[in-house]
């Protein structure tokens, strides 16, 4: 049972009820990641993520932790390139509790100066493990050669120097852009009071004021279709390859992920039953889909000897033309939609789940997730569907590229 209200300041509240749920997962979702970002704010989003757990006005940080912790609550957030997700996971009967320790990071951190220098290393460090990670470097210097230096090309951690560099002043200048009440959403899943969880939405986010969030910086949403390397002193190369898609709110969104899922989405898919079982070029290959609310694109990633990045690049090339010229068979359209269809059965059944897919399209449509037109959709699709968008999105001329290695250059 679906219930959405919209409190007095414009603060979106969606309470998605489960019955036979013993757990209730609650987030605070806001509009802020880092396409909203200017270049000298490049990773303020993901700080204010970290600093809103370093004490509010009641709290400290050990306090915030340790007062979930006492509840046997499950609290954390991440920030994407186009929201931040605050949310905490607690049994039915600390509803009240729990969803108060979320709405006091979120609302009433103080941002002290020693804690804010404490939480500077924590991601410096994040940075340098992100970037010891060759497959994760790889593909954030694909999102770079896709999309430029701004908006989605900019990675969520931000830079070093910009971090050591952020104060209060700029934590509470970008909070007033983007932390704004018509920017809000708070989505609930689960063994819940729907009369009960309003209340609680009124009593802790209630008395915000009303506020509209900034225009974001102007960003590139087209494949610029560069290629790009990184030396690294490592044993494997990694290469990953990039290709338009659509946004997660086109119609054609489902028929896309179908498409991708049949190049490289599990193990029956072409890549991996070519690329890695016939020649035996890789352990690792796969293809997924990204879908932003203004854009979209398809990532073809291989972790492959470093002495067979050429044998596999010109086989992911091949694979690619092939799916091209002769598109999916039935078999492997209909594998691919039942695989589809199960994993958004699969989602009814985690209230984590349901809390961010209900909570993400109240955020950026503005409208409430409805299942059963979700599964007639999926049930709608034809082979031709597919098709038609391999045929429109996947040119292998025109790909971007990324090549992380021992020696690598560009490919």
């Amino acid at each position: 049972m679906i219930f959405n209200y919209v409190l007095k300041n414009g603060v979106r509240v969606i309470i998605n009820k489960i019955p036979g749920m013993y757990s209730v997962s609650m987030g605070i979702l806001v509009k802020a990641g880092s396409i909203n970002e200017t270049e000298a704010e490049s990773g303020i989003s993901h700080f204010i993520e970290h600093v809103n757990f370093k004490g509010t006005k009641k709290r400290t940080a050990f306090d915030i932790s340790n007062d979930a912790d006492m509840l046997g609550a499950q609290l954390n957030a991440f920030t994407s390139r186009e929201y931040t997700c605050y949310y905490v996971k607690s049994i039915a009967e600390h509803v009240g509790k729990a969803f108060e320790i979320l709405s006091d990071l979120f609302i009433d951190s103080v941002y002290d100066k020693d804690e804010l220098n404490r939480e500077r290393g924590v991601i410096v460090e994040e940075i340098n493990m992100y970037e010891d990670t060759p497959d994760d470097l790889c593909i954030e210097l694909l999102n770079g050669a896709y999309f430029g230096d701004n908006g989605y090309g900019r990675a969520i951690l931000g830079t070093k120097n910009n971090v050591n560099s952020f104060l209060k002043e700029d934590v509470l200048s970008y909070k007033k852009k983007f932390y704004t009440t018509d920017n809000v959403v708070v989505s609930v899943a689960g063994g819940v009071d729907e009369v009960e969880f309003l209340a609680l939405a009124e009593k802790y986010l209630g008395g915000l004021k009303s506020s509209k969030s900034m225009q974001k910086p102007a960003y590139n949403t087209v494949n610029l279709q560069k290629s790009v390397a990184k030396s690294k002193d490592i044993e494997q190369a990694h290469l990953a390859l990039a290709f338009p898609g659509v946004s997660f709110l086109s119609d054609d969104a489902d028929a896309y992920s179908i498409a991708v899922s049949v190049l490289g989405g599990g193990m029956s898919s072409r890549l991996f039953q070519t690329v890695r079982e016939k020649l035996g070029l890789c352990y690792s290959v796969y293809a997924y889909g990204t879908g932003y609310l203004d854009c979209g694109y398809a990532v073809v990633y291989a972790g492959v000897n470093g002495d067979s990045v050429v044998p596999a690049y010109d086989a992911l090339i091949k694979e690619m033309e092939s799916l091209k010229k002769v598109g999916i068979t039935e078999e492997e359209f209909i594998r691919s939609r039942e695989q589809m269809k199960a994993s958004l059965v699969f989602s009814q059944e985690s209230a984590v789940s349901q809390m961010l897919l209900y909570g993400k399209r109240l955020l950026f449509a503005d409208d409430v997730f409805d299942f059963g037109k979700r599964l007639n959709e999926i049930n709608a699709l034809t082979k031709n569907d597919v098709n038609r968008l391999i045929d429109e999105f996947l040119d292998v001329k025109s790909l971007a590229k990324a090549v992380v290695g021992k020696n690598v250059k560009p490919l």
